[in-house]
């Protein structure tokens, strides 16, 4: 049974998805992990121009871009027309403890805001695991009322949850959180996808470290689809590309609408000259996005198996997002 979904956001998700409706959506929205990339003391117009320099070669290849409202202005100024902007609404990183992470906003950065300026959709991501107790209703509430201002400005909204291990004695890269992984990324988009999220954006089910059988992975990412009351795209979780594309071969053979991938297509790059940049994002990384693209074509599935567009009623617009014209 399909969704039907208020004008604004029908638009936004036809604007962030190929004509086929499947995501193949760039992601640049980092911040902190950005920083790192780059060499020590680099001044905030470098960055800002080394991610306009990635952008504005590699959109008129994608769907839609995401950005941060840090460092990615500039580059949504001169992004592609034809690319849809999705603009994260989180701060960077989390507050609290590693095994309790809360999730943190921009101070003056609101979905009203970023309506305004602009942008397609809404990203939201949060750390979360589904048995972090009062903490795990906590954020759910958080992403609730982020969905109901999304709601109330008609904008689609991403959510991405990232899982992590609550045992300070288990690192998430270990294979004992690796036999716990599927079950908590399973679980984790059963529980959001029901809160008014439009998208899950979701890292993939296994970690393939540990796990080399494509019969599992195959498995674990048709779980994800089965638990999913949305559309879900796969991230790269900065993986290296050919790991990526085998992940999102098997994502997409499996349910997923497509992918929203940053690092696994560009991650080289950044400590590049910029001619040498130019050369990489021309050559390599416009070929990554136009495989992982072909791919999405071919085996992924369109979001509107979720959703259908408002009915051409003769007087929508009067009680149009809840308010009625006199």
């Amino acid at each position: 049974m399909t969704t039907t979904l208020t004008p604004g956001k029908w638009r936004g998700l036809k604007s962030t998805s190929t004509d086929a409706h499947l995501f193949t959506i760039l992601a640049f929205d980092q911040r902190g992990s950005y920083r790192r990339m780059l060499p020590q003391g680099t001044p905030h117009t470098v960055a800002v121009a080394i991610k306009r320099e990635v952008v504005t070669a590699l959109s008129p290849h994608t769907s839609a871009v995401l950005l941060d409202p840090i460092y990615g202005l500039d580059a949504a100024m001169h992004m592609s027309g034809g690319s849809g902007w999705l603009m994260a609404l989180e701060k960077s990183g989390y507050s609290g403890d590693a095994t309790a992470r809360e999730l943190a906003f921009l101070p003056g950065w609101t979905v009203e805001k970023l309506k305004r300026a602009g942008a397609s959709a809404v990203k939201l991501l949060v750390y979360y695991h589904p048995d972090a107790g009062a903490l795990t209703e906590r954020l759910e509430e958080t992403v609730r009322q982020v969905a109901e201002q999304c709601r109330r400005y008609d904008l689609p909204l991403f959510v991405e949850p990232l899982s992590y291990s609550l045992d300070p004695n288990v690192p998430k890269a270990s294979a004992t959180f690796a036999e716990q992984r599927p079950r908590v990324v399973r679980e984790t988009i059963r529980r959001l996808s029901l809160l008014g999220v439009d998208v899950m954006k979701m890292e993939f089910p296994v970690d393939v470290a540990f796990e080399h059988d494509r019969n599992v992975w195959r498995a674990a990412c048709e779980a994800l689809s089965e638990a999913s009351a949305t559309p879900w795209v796969l991230l790269s979780a900065g993986v290296d590309f050919d790991t990526f594309e085998q992940q999102a071969r098997v994502a997409f053979q499996a349910g997923a609408s497509g992918f929203l991938a940053g690092r696994a297509i560009w991650k080289e790059c950044i400590p590049m000259s910029a001619e040498q940049r130019a050369q990489f994002l021309a050559q390599t990384a416009t070929v990554r996005v136009q495989r992982l693209s072909a791919l999405a074509a071919e085996f992924a599935r369109p979001w509107t198996d979720f959703f259908a567009p408002p009915p051409p009623d003769e007087g929508w617009f009067a009680d149009y997002a809840g308010f009625r014209t006199e």
